[in-house]
């Protein structure tokens, strides 16, 4: 159940077919859900409660076709690897993964390993591969670092286009956002002719600050009692089709940042908030920036600033619903140490919303 399944309708843009990131042609999302176990948590044993979800940005190799793309910190509590060359090049040569804090490195070491080892590139290829995290300690054995290489590959192989799975799946199968259960959450928008969908992995914000189209729904409902609320992450995963630079990437990136705020996060001292952009509207980049024998000059094709805004408008829109569709995906949850997070009932969001009229 989505959003717009209980009739919750957030802004007034269009989205897409499938409302969602895949609605850019060519990208394509997998997850593998790990829950296992039950009651007092046992580092290395659990409860387990995590995975890992894998964004491909286009049907081919992102190592052989690079994109064009940028990024964007609200608060730097967090990770993203990768983001070095990134910055530097405004490239995207791998896919995206997403999982827990602790299992950054194994799930960027499995991703190097499929898209350079795999593709037998050699000795000679290299791979800064991009991998976000956000912490789901409270219901997860973190630190049992439960998500193997096999997992990776697993989500790498089922990624597809079309639906995509949210909430308690892939890598926010552990998360609490507004102190709710969270998660993975996409939705989609369509501006000008092209299409900009978002994908989040959301983990953020306070249960008193929780916002939807306007209303603060939070301070109505009972506080949640869980530890730490505001101190989590959210990392945003945004993908167009719009012919941009990575400059202009890097700007859409921010505008995601909007989107978290309408919901009520704050990029509190304690989160971890960046947010990713890449554009397929440059598909045949050369593949190394470094290579000498590359060409010298190359053709590109790019959105004039002037004609941003609305693309602003539809990252801003779309983020808002990723988040509010992770929330209402979200089923309740028990995990380590037998802590229960509850799910936010869509009927009853829609109802106050409505009331709220």
């Amino acid at each position: 159940m989505r959003a717009r399944d209980f009739g919750i309708v957030v802004s007034t843009g269009t989205p897409g077919p499938y409302n969602a990131i895949t609605d850019v042609p060519g990208v394509r999302v997998g997850h593998t859900t790990l829950i296992s176990g039950s009651g007092p948590r046992v580092v290395g044993e659990g409860p387990i409660r995590t995975g890992v979800t894998v964004v491909l940005p286009h049907e081919g190799s992102a190592f052989d076709e690079p994109l064009y793309a940028g990024i964007h910190w609200l608060n730097g509590n967090g990770e993203i690897t990768g983001m070095a060359f990134l910055q530097e090049f405004g490239l995207l040569g791998s896919p995206v993964g997403l999982t827990n804090t602790a299992s950054v490195g194994v799930v960027r070491d499995a991703l190097v390993e499929i898209e350079v080892g795999s593709l037998g590139k050699g000795r000679h290829a290299w791979s800064l591969t991009v991998v976000g995290e956000t912490w789901d300690g409270m219901l997860n054995d973190i630190d049992g670092q439960h998500v193997r290489a096999a997992h990776v590959r697993e989500a790498f192989d089922a990624a597809s286009g079309g639906p995509v799975a949210e909430g308690a799946v892939g890598g926010g199968t552990g998360m609490i956002c507004h102190g709710f259960k969270g998660g993975i959450g996409t939705a989609s928008r369509t501006a000008d002719g092209y299409t900009v969908g978002v994908l989040v992995q959301a983990n953020h914000g306070r249960r008193d600050r929780l916002t939807v189209n306007g209303v603060n729904v939070g301070r109505a409902l009972p506080p949640s009692g869980l530890p730490h609320e505001g101190a989590g992450s959210i990392i945003g995963i945004l993908a167009t089709d719009a012919p941009l630079l990575p400059h202009q990437c890097r700007r859409m990136a921010q505008r995601a940042a909007l989107g978290v705020a309408r919901t009520g996060g704050a990029g509190e001292n304690s989160s971890g908030d960046g947010f990713l952009c890449f554009s397929t509207g440059n598909r045949h980049l050369p593949a190394n920036s470094l290579d000498a024998n590359g060409p010298r000059t190359f053709p590109v094709t790019v959105l004039a600033d002037e004609y941003l805004d609305p693309l602003f408008y539809a990252v801003i829109e779309a983020t808002e619903e990723a988040i509010v569709n992770a929330l209402v995906a979200a089923e309740t949850m028990t995990g380590a140490d037998d802590l229960t997070v509850p799910g936010l009932d869509g009927r009853l969001l829609a109802s106050m919303l409505t009331s709220d009229k």
